[in-house]
């Protein structure tokens, strides 16, 4: 399986990420970019620092999102919300395989499908009916109902912080991606 994170530069959570799921485990392909990633940007110090701590190798150079490897990953996950809207507003064909780590991990394919169904009706609702929001009425209020049960998908960016944040952020994406290895040997 072919893995792609995905931050803002490219130097901090994406790059942390992609180290992790490399020293748990060798039978996956990781990769990671930013959407403003520059080229070739070496890690955050604090990133650097806080992977050696725990014995984490990383050998990192930043780094932007291409069509190519969008195209290359099986599953592309960002660090937030607004990441994983922004490549799917400038990158067609993706939809699938793009979630936020924590929501990949964290919410049911079941919940998934019942919001894309949802989702799919009000929008059919929008094009064909003058009055389509009193005629989606129900959808949406289901909508609500289970946007409000889930939990943040957001992973905190350590951009500027001390080391203590920086520690935290790999507290943070370790947990998740315990989650993702898990997930994936349960999808075998």
């Amino acid at each position: 399986m072919n893995i792609l994170f995905v931050c803002t530069g490219n130097t901090c959570r994406s790059p942390m990420a992609e180290a992790i799921l490399k020293d748990k485990r060798n039978d996956f392909s990781v990769a990671s970019a930013g959407i403003f990633a520059g080229e070739g940007q070496p890690i955050s110090e604090g990133s650097r620092q806080v992977l050696e701590e725990e014995g984490v190798e990383v050998d990192h150079a930043s780094q932007p999102v291409t069509q190519d490897l969008l195209a290359w990953a099986d599953l592309i996950l960002t660090m937030t919300e607004r990441h994983k809207q922004a490549l799917a507003m400038q990158y067609d064909g993706h939809d699938e395989k793009l979630f936020t780590l924590k929501e990949y991990v964290l919410i049911s394919d079941d919940k998934w499908e019942r919001l894309k169904s949802l989702y799919s009706k009000v929008e059919e609702k929008r094009v064909q009916e003058k009055d389509w929001k009193e005629a989606s009425r129900q959808e949406l209020e289901e909508i609500e109902d289970i946007e409000n049960s889930l939990p943040d998908v957001n992973i905190m960016d350590p951009f500027g912080g001390d080391k203590n944040v920086y520690r935290k952020t790999y507290q943070e994406l370790q947990e998740y991606i315990e989650l993702l290895i898990g997930k994936a040997d349960d999808n075998k």
